[in-house]
């Protein structure tokens, strides 16, 4: 009988111990669950659809006030080796095809003014427009400005959609936009974006050119230069113009020409039929550590002027080698896009106030901008007949930047001769048969010398020489 109680004493004894541990586990489990889960799970709170621009609107109008630029450059004869027709006669021509480049332009009238990019029409033989509702008209040029690669077109209609200018100075970095265009000739395309940055240079052109682009992510590819980049009141902020690419198509940066530079370029073209630019008279670089180190600079801030030149608007207003530009008027100034930008706002004989820090004092100091050539009035480019073209004489500025005496640029090639042998604008014709171009006169004077061959040296802005010949 004692066995018996001995046994079942034992018995309950285990299982209490299994109970115990039984209820141990369990409520280790229990801890376990609220570590890896403290709390219920719930979904994220859905965005308010009414904090997200509605492009609804603005896309549709929009897409009425962005046309189709289809262009057409002649086929044409271009000597195989100019130096040998020059000492031997005409040698072999090869013929080019012709081209039709296609791109996007933007009315910005309702009688028939039309933005686009100079390097969508130039040198165009035949520039058609295509309007939103498939009309078709014949565009002419007003100007163009290779320097910010901004054209302007005209076509006989009225009554048209366009898109009000707005202020690329107020636009700012996160704020969405839209780009409007015709991308592979898929005409109307809209794609939406934000501004990624501001006052962007992405050397895409010559020395000369005004870089300062409004860059994106608004999908842009061939087909889009020259549209529209819409801010979210639907007014034009830019103008369509490269995309940061190694396979020539979008993937994930988009560049436009800022508004307030299309403007004043705009404004140029109407009324003196090029730009008027206006010039400091100085070299700059940009400032970073290394430079305010060595210079003794306390910011890495603003634009560092590294040679003030004779009778240039600055050495008139008393800057001086080792100033350091902060601003232009009210705008703040870090770097060198951003001058140039704020530059590009003006004619010679403007008065500006420039913000400069000099040594250990900040300063302003008025300044009276001046033209290429150092004065103030309003530049006009020459025309030459015989050749059908217009040509600009160099600054001193130019001549240095490409490190030659003399020359004239091509300002306008037009439809004569110099186009016919594949002479582009912005050449600069340095000699006429070995001898040396400085004036429109130039010009004029050795080709009336001439008879025969006529051999046409230069540089084009990148630094690239070029040799060119024609019989007469």
């Amino acid at each position: 009988m004692k066995r018996y109680i001995l046994s079942f004493a034992s018995a309950v004894l285990g299982a209490s111990v299994v109970l115990l541990a039984y209820n141990r586990i369990n409520n280790f489990h229990k801890f376990s669950n609220d570590i890896y889960n403290p709390m219920p799970v719930h979904q994220m709170a859905n965005i308010n659809s009414d904090a997200l621009p509605d492009f609804i609107d603005i896309a549709e109008r929009s897409v009425h006030a962005v046309v189709h630029v289809k262009t057409k450059i002649a086929g044409q004869y271009i000597s195989s080796n100019p130096m040998y027709d020059f000492f031997f006669g005409n040698g072999a021509q090869q013929y080019q095809q012709p081209l039709m480049p296609v791109g996007s332009g933007v009315c910005i009238s309702s009688d028939g003014y039309i933005v686009t990019n100079n390097h969508v029409v130039s040198n165009s033989d035949y520039i058609e427009v295509v309007l939103d509702d498939k009309r078709i008209f014949t565009a002419k040029i007003i100007g163009a400005d290779p320097s910010t690669d901004i054209a302007l077109l005209k076509i006989d209609a009225d009554n048209l959609s366009f898109i009000p200018y707005g202020n690329s100075d107020e636009l700012k970095v996160g704020e969405w936009v839209m780009a409007v265009g015709n991308p592979f000739n898929l005409t109307s395309t809209v794609t939406a974006g934000i501004v990624s940055a501001k006052a962007r240079d992405i050397n895409i052109s010559s020395p000369y050119s005004i870089e300062s682009f409004i860059q994106t992510d608004a999908a842009v590819n061939p087909g889009n230069s020259g549209g529209a980049l819409v801010n979210t009141n639907g007014e034009l902020v830019g103008i369509n113009t490269a995309i940061a690419s190694q396979t020539g198509n979008y993937i994930g940066y988009s560049f436009a020409v800022p508004v307030n530079i299309v403007k004043k370029v705009v404004a140029d073209l109407l009324e003196f039929g090029e730009v008027q630019r206006a010039y400091l008279g100085i070299n700059i670089i940009s400032i970073d550590q290394q430079l305010a180190s060595q210079k003794g600079i306390n910011q890495t801030q603003g634009v560092y002027i590294e040679e003030v030149y004779p009778k240039g608007a600055a050495a008139d207003a008393g800057i001086i080698k080792g100033d350091v530009i902060v601003g232009v008027n009210e705008f703040q100034i870090k770097d060198i896009p951003q001058l140039h930008e704020q530059l590009t706002k003006y004619r010679p004989g403007d008065k500006i106030k420039m913000q400069i820090i000099r040594g250990d004092k900040k300063m302003e100091i008025p300044i009276t901008l001046k033209n290429r050539e150092n004065g103030t009035a309003i530049v006009k480019s020459e025309d030459i007949s015989v050749l059908g073209a217009k040509f600009q004489t160099l600054s001193g500025d130019d001549k240095r930047d490409l490190h030659i005496k003399n020359g004239i640029k091509v300002y306008d090639a037009g439809n004569g001769k110099l186009k016919s042998i594949g002479i582009q604008n912005g050449f600069i014709i340095t000699n006429i048969n070995h001898l040396p171009v400085t004036t429109v006169d130039d010009i004029q004077n050795i080709l009336s010398q001439i008879k025969g061959t006529v051999l046409i040296e230069g540089i084009y802005p990148n630094g690239m020489y070029a040799y060119f010949s024609f019989v007469q």
